[in-house]
């Protein structure tokens, strides 16, 4: 009975340690024995390395369902759900792993500056290092290709298209106010501060399907998602004052900075060209907060603006100067998460609200306006595997417009309107290998405003010739509401289209990257007026159409001489319109033919300095003169640009910071405006449109105080 028991133990024992034995082929996408490829089963220690001929055999005393995984340095992982007392061997294929750093991506239209991009044009925030920007965003990317400097504006110019045309977005949610308060002719500035950023993308063309209205192009601007340390940064400068705050709490932190401006006393020491009652004066704010839990990111932004002025305003047409005073509160938020769950999907979500508000004072009458809007979004990404990605999204925007103008007599005038506005996108991202990747996508929106509704389809593919350069073509259809100038006089419009395309090659290798792009716009359904200005009693169409066609290149250089830094672009654009009030298909008045930048950085060690030169050129832009025949016939002298900036670190976190803006003091003009009645000669006076100043002069004393006591402003300045 003993010796019994004993056996049914020892077969008990036996068939509990019993073992399977697993066994199979791996090759690669090309029918290859893949060698070296390490197979295992998920969550033991049971497995085996392939050999020469792709063979492997281990075994495993595990049971039931388990889940075997194949790894290889340069393919994508295998994960293949088996049952272990049914497995028979078998072979298995390995797919390319495209997402290596020499594996093609999608290059058209798109300028980028973030840590992880493969398609680098520009280093984080290194945009804002640019001689005569002076910490402005838009400035800085004026001296890319693709762009126009129109000094009357300080805004974004980009292809043919008008400023806002473009549409800036902050962790992927609109800012429906993206400038500062100005007056006609008086050049304005990006409301953000740089060093919030981690990262920015800058298209000039053929964008994704997940962002809408906008004709020409978008700015993407990425908060930082994680600060490395707590520090303070403090600013005196000849215009006004900053400061700056982050703290850290485990899985949170909290960045805040401050800024005061006032002109007045720089105003008193440097002579100006516009006649000013009270200086331009700001006070404004922003903050981010984050907080990362285990599988996502949560981030809220907010920023405030308040801003007055008063300047004389010489018009030609008026014996004495126009008494202009500006009073503009701005508030910008959002709330923005993403995350990842399941099997590889993403979700990302947020939503924003925007208020802005003008308090505007022409000699002794008023106009009131402000602009509520809002932003909700919700996109789901599924990651198929490295070479299958979806995406498909929904997002809603909500405007609000009102303004309201009087004069003292009594006679007022309200205008304005509300607008919601309705699209659902999906796009699709195949990479069929290491040397070709196709992008693809869908938008239709819906304006309930004009009672109408879009599709907008969109494609870009790319092919990698070679092991440093790649080509790339884009194609999309992009709509666009009306602007806020006519939809508070009319709603009866269609939206303003224009289809991109695009072709593009890149060469990129260590420390240099070329960039050549050519483009063609077509538009349809621009507005016309049959008034000098948009007006109430104007008669609005949607007759208007044009063109856009040009070449874009950019060359960088950080590499051939030892601690300098420069880029070098051009652009040549030929484009012409029949829309607003324009009697026939001409070009624009703030289109030059030809554009032309070069920004160079050297860091001097032996000065602890870096010496930054920026020279901008462009050719005459066109303008309408009333004493010849020919419509916009008339052509301004050529734009030059030199400016100068020097970093100087007193020490590790303390740098002197000195720029000069047209340092050869070039008298640029930007235009004429025309007397509306023609003179006792018989001809029409004009006034130029120049620079507020022939020269801007900045100092400041940049201060960090950080943990590691080595963080600096540097990368901001």
């Amino acid at each position: 009975m003993k010796s019994t028991f004993t056996l049914l133990v020892f077969l008990v024992a036996f068939t509990m340690h019993a073992q399977t034995t697993l066994s199979g082929t791996i090759t690669d996408h090309t029918g290859k024995p893949a060698a070296a490829a390490n197979v295992y089963i998920d969550g033991t220690y049971d497995g085996a390395i392939t050999a020469e001929d792709g063979t492997f055999s281990f075994s495993t005393d595990v049971t039931g369902s388990q889940v075997l995984v194949i790894t290889a340095l340069g393919f994508d992982d295998v994960k293949e759900p088996i049952i272990i007392e049914a497995y028979v061997p078998k072979q298995f294929k390995l797919q390319e792993n495209v997402n290596l750093m020499d594996g093609v991506v999608i290059s058209a239209g798109a300028f980028s500056a973030g840590d992880n991009t493969k398609i680098n044009a520009l280093k984080p925030l290194d945009i804002v290092t640019t001689a005569g920007s002076v910490g402005n965003i838009v400035a800085a990317l004026q001296t890319l290709p693709g762009t126009q400097t129109v000094g009357e504006s300080g805004r974004l110019f980009v292809r043919g298209g008008e400023a806002d045309e473009t549409q800036t977005f902050v962790d992927g949610l609109r800012v429906a106010q993206p400038y500062g308060a100005t007056a006609n002719n008086l050049p304005t500035r990006g409301r953000f501060s740089p060093f919030l950023f981690k990262g920015m993308t800058f298209s000039t063309g053929g964008y994704s399907a997940e962002f809408g209205e906008a004709l020409s192009s978008v700015l993407l601007l990425n908060t930082i998602d994680e600060e490395d340390q707590e520090k303070t940064e403090i600013s005196l400068m000849t215009v006004g004052l900053g400061l700056a705050n982050t703290q850290k709490w485990g899985k949170s932190s909290l960045t805040v900075n401050t800024s005061y401006v006032n002109l007045q006393p720089y105003q008193w020491l440097i002579p100006q060209d516009v006649s000013w009652n009270k200086p331009y004066q700001s006070l404004s704010g922003e903050s981010v907060y984050r907080y990362k839990f285990n599988n996502g990111l949560f981030k809220f932004y907010a920023a405030f603006d308040h801003a007055d002025f008063s300047i004389n305003a010489k018009d030609i047409n008026l014996p004495e100067p126009v008494r202009t005073a500006i009073t503009n509160d701005n508030f910008y938020a959002n709330s923005s998460y993403k995350g990842s769950f399941g099997a590889q999907y993403t979700l990302q979500t947020g939503v924003a609200y925007g208020y802005s508000r003008n308090n505007i004072g022409l000699d002794q009458n008023s106009v009131d306006n402000a602009e509520h809007s809002a932003h909700l979004k919700v996109k789901l990404t599924k990651t198929f595997s490295n070479m299958i990605k979806l995406s498909a999204g929904a997002e809603h925007f909500t405007t609000d417009f009102n303004e309201e103008y009087k004069e003292p007599e009594g006679l007022s005038f309200n205008s304005g309107y509300y607008n919601n506005i309705t699209a659902a996108y999906t796009e699709a991202d195949f990479v069929f290998s290491k040397s070709f990747a196709l992008k693809a996508g869908v938008r239709a929106t819906y304006s309930s405003l004009l009672t109408k509704g879009n599709i907008d389809p969109r494609v870009a593919l790319a092919y990698k010739a070679g092991k440093k350069g790649q080509f790339s073509l884009a194609y999309g259809d992009f709509h666009q509401t009306p602007r806020a100038d006519y939809l508070k006089y009319f709603k009866d419009f269609e939206f303003e289209k224009t289809a991109h395309y695009i072709f593009n090659y890149m060469y990129n290798s260590a420390g240099k990257t070329f960039r050549a792009e050519a483009y063609y716009k077509d538009y349809a359904n621009l507005v016309k007026y049959d008034t000098p200005a948009p007006v109430y009693n104007s008669a609005y169409n949607n007759d208007g159409n044009g063109f856009a066609r040009g070449i874009d290149l950019f060359y960088r250089d950080s590499r051939s001489i030892g601690n300098l830094d420069y880029w070098i672009s051009y652009s040549y654009i030929d484009s012409r319109r029949d829309y607003k009030n324009y009697e026939a298909k001409v070009t624009p008045s703030y289109i030059a033919k030809h554009n032309f930048s070069i920004v160079t950085k050297y860091w001097i060690n032996s000065m602890r300095s870096q010496l930054g030169v920026t020279y901008s050129y462009n050719s005459g832009r066109p303008y309408d003169n009333p004493n010849e025949s020919a419509f916009m016939a008339g052509r301004t002298k050529s734009y030059n640009n030199l400016s100068v900036s020097w970093a100087y670190l007193l020490s590790q976190q303390k740098i002197l910071f000195f720029s000069v803006s047209n340092v050869l003091g070039y008298d640029n003009v930007f235009g004429y405006t025309y007397a509306t009645t023609a003179g006792n000669d018989g001809q029409f006076a004009r006034q130029a449109i120049t620079q507020p100043a022939s020269r801007f002069f900045f100092v400041g004393f940049f201060w960090t105080i950080s943990d590691d006591k080595k963080a600096n402003n540097l990368d901001n300045l």
